[in-house]
């Protein structure tokens, strides 16, 4: 919603890696070698893939940066590499929202791969259970929509990023947004605080 309503290109840091891994660009070859190794890719090269990405036409009007930065060391080398860009970071949304009902919301998820479509086994349920609506195609979960992959990953948020969350509030740039609300109410207030 934000990407089209505002005309914003959408920087999935997760996503971009995958797809420079797979297009084989230096940097990906160089994700790539540190993935294979069981290693996190180093926040030098994602911020080098984001440099990259962001002087794309599509990004000129702006971007949303989804999964990054995930520490306060991230977010200062994100600064720093916008600075020289004459950029800065004007907001911040924070979707807040309690463990319990996040783990009921991605356990849940089922991806269409070709499309990106998903669904909720409980509040988006495709009309045939495993089956995409639309091409009628497997849907599949993501190896990371495990519960016990959401608690470590959790427990990495809590220790990690929150504390990004508190190096943007002091640059008065965070938004907190009551995330447990249904899409439609999440979008009207991801709507006030961007207008």
């Amino acid at each position: 919603m934000i990407k089209d309503e505002y005309c914003l290109c959408h920087l999935a840091t997760g996503d971009m890696l995958r797809a420079a891994v797979a297009a084989k660009t230096p940097l990906g070859v160089k994700a790539k070698e540190a993935m294979d190794k069981g290693e996190l890719v180093s926040d030098e090269l994602v911020v080098g893939i984001i440099d990259e990405a962001m002087k794309k036409p599509s990004c000129q009007k702006g971007f949303i940066l989804d999964g990054f930065p995930r520490t306060v060391g991230q977010a200062q080398m994100l600064d720093e590499m916008l600075e020289k860009q004459g950029v800065k970071i004007d907001k911040v949304l924070d979707f807040a929202i309690d463990d319990s009902i996040l783990e009921e919301r991605i356990t849940g998820r089922w991806i269409h791969p070709a499309s990106g479509r998903s669904y909720h086994t409980k509040f988006a349920p495709p009309k045939v259970p495993g089956v995409d609506d639309v091409t009628g195609e497997p849907l599949i979960q993501r190896k990371d929509d495990t519960a016990a992959v959401l608690k470590s990953r959790l427990e990495a948020f809590h220790k990690q990023t929150e504390p990004v969350i508190d190096y943007y509030w002091k640059k008065g740039v965070v938004a907190k947004l009551h995330a447990e609300k249904s899409p439609k109410e999440v979008t009207e207030e991801v709507q006030k605080v961007l207008s």
